[in-house]
């Protein structure tokens, strides 16, 4: 079989982030299953915020077409996303729309790579609200195929353990059902 790339970013840039901390788990446990993985952070490529004119005067932001041809060579993303009022963060949204006007000529990204989802919150419906928006998001909107497996980290001041790992092994066995079905979507698309 052949190994697939694998590439997994939060929707939160904030110091001490929990979904950052959820995408470097992730990014762990997919080499631990033989996955090719690369982890990003957003912080690497700010974008101003998206505006039809601003494009229109200045074109695609550079570091939007640095993602897309990221995001394009890998089969497959993972995306661990925080809740924001019961939605996705705009810095998240923002970077989804950004890659999304940056394809001139490319492939779109969204419609080539299998994405996984992830959610963090500190409410006890663990970013359920956040995963119900970026799940529409990406597949309505970006037409994507976005795996049915995904995992929400409820309580997640409470969640990982001081390596990093999480404290709920029922929970830590969702996280790997779905990068295991990432991986094996992946697989079968290549």
């Amino acid at each position: 079989m052949p190994v697939p790339r694998i590439l997994v970013f939060g929707g939160s840039i904030r110091t001490g982030s929990f979904s950052a901390q959820l995408a470097g788990l992730a990014t762990k446990e997919l080499a631990l299953l033989d996955a090719e993985v690369t982890l990003i952070s957003l912080a690497d490529y700010p974008l101003p915020i998206y505006d039809g004119d601003l494009e229109a005067q200045k074109g695609v932001p550079e570091n939007a077409k640095k993602l897309r041809a990221l995001m394009n060579a890998h089969r497959g993303i993972y995306i661990a996303t925080p809740e924001y009022n019961a939605s996705v963060p705009p810095l998240l949204k923002n970077t989804l729309d950004w890659v999304s006007r940056s394809g001139a000529g490319g492939e779109d990204p969204y419609k080539r790579c299998i994405f996984a989802i992830g959610a963090t919150s500190n409410g006890r419906f663990g970013g359920m609200r956040a995963l119900l928006a970026l799940r529409y998001i990406l597949e309505a909107g970006l037409h994507a195929l976005v795996i049915p497996e995904q995992v929400a980290l409820s309580h997640v001041g409470q969640a990982f353990d001081e390596s990093g790992n999480l404290k709920d092994e029922a929970v830590a066995k969702l996280l790997r059902a779905s990068l295991n079905r990432l991986i094996a979507v992946c697989q079968a698309e290549i």
